[in-house]
């Protein structure tokens, strides 16, 4: 049977692989600090060990390790975030050198934040131009340390992944829940741009780059239309039944954010990504626009 291996697969996103994969047909082995279900592999995602076995022969490895940006960003915070992406990436790329039959591919995680803030230019793999500031410079060398190692057996892939909508985790929970409460309105200004994309379309985006052996590099991971902040909690709303949403000025959505101890950039950052190499290769959406994705969401 054909295996994946997902490193740090315990999260959302893992968790989405998981259930896909595994329901057409393959082994997912998932890499995590804390082992509860039979496929789970420890490792503690910075040295080699007995874990660098469940790589030899499989199909893919994804990794998705990494220490949550959702926090405030203190500097232990932002070694952890830093070193957590950097070392996993390090010690894989390694466990892969040594295999005697290494992953076919290795799908690596980024972030479509990695591009600068932008409303008018959009930012496609080709032309998009790349940012400068914790998060951007964090993406950064996350994917030097990926592009250092030559892997000449295993092909290699970077996934510039944007917001990512699933029923049961990721960001729409908390949206859906602020304007369940008549607070969804717009945050900040409500014109920045929100690249997403539904949990459904991220996992056959993946396994689209998977099943085609001439496709390498870099890959935005977005629907090929952004909406904007406005709109999207205004369909979110529309969707649930809630009237009226209200609105969070920028003071105000600082507040808030140290009270739950996060960062505004997270909901104000423009995001204008265009997954340009998946729509050239022929990947269609199932879900393209904030309006048939949050419909599916909420059914």
């Amino acid at each position: 049977m054909k295996t994946i291996v997902i490193a740090g697969g315990s999260g959302f996103l893992g968790q989405v692989l998981e259930n896909y994969f595994t329901k057409i047909g393959y082994t997912v082995k998932i890499l995590t600090r804390y082992p509860k279900k039979e496929y789970d592999v420890y490792w503690d995602a910075n040295t080699l060990g007995k874990w660098t076995i469940v790589l030899e022969d499989s199909e893919a490895l994804i990794n998705l390790t990494g220490k949550s940006v959702d926090c405030r960003y203190t500097d232990k915070n932002k070694k952890e975030i830093y070193d957590s992406r950097i070392n996993s990436t390090q010690i894989l790329g390694k466990a892969i050198q040594l295999c005697e039959q290494p992953p076919k591919v290795w799908m690596n995680a980024s972030t479509a934040t990695i591009y600068r803030y932008s409303l008018d230019k959009k930012m496609t793999e080709i032309n998009g131009e790349i940012g400068d500031d914790f998060s951007m410079n964090i993406a950064k060398s996350w994917e030097k340390e990926f592009n250092q190692f030559d892997t000449h057996k295993t092909r290699k892939i970077i996934l510039r992944t944007s917001i990512v909508l699933g029923k049961n985790g990721g960001a729409f929970i908390p949206l859906k829940t602020l304007a369940k409460l008549g607070l969804g309105g717009n945050q900040g200004r409500g014109n920045q741009k929100v690249s997403f994309i539904h949990e459904k379309d991220f996992v056959r985006a993946v396994e689209f780059i998977l099943n085609r052996p001439n496709l390498n590099g870099i890959f935005n991971v977005t629907v090929p239309n952004p909406t904007n902040n406005m709109i999207l909690m205004k369909t979110i709303r529309k969707k649930i039944g809630m009237p009226f949403g209200l609105s969070h000025p920028k003071w105000l959505l600082k507040i808030g954010a140290k009270i739950i101890k996060t960062e505004t950039e997270l909901v104000l950052k423009s995001r204008n990504v265009i997954p340009e190499r998946l729509l050239q290769n022929g990947f269609s959406f199932k879900h393209p626009t904030i309006e048939t994705t949050i419909s599916d969401l909420l059914n």
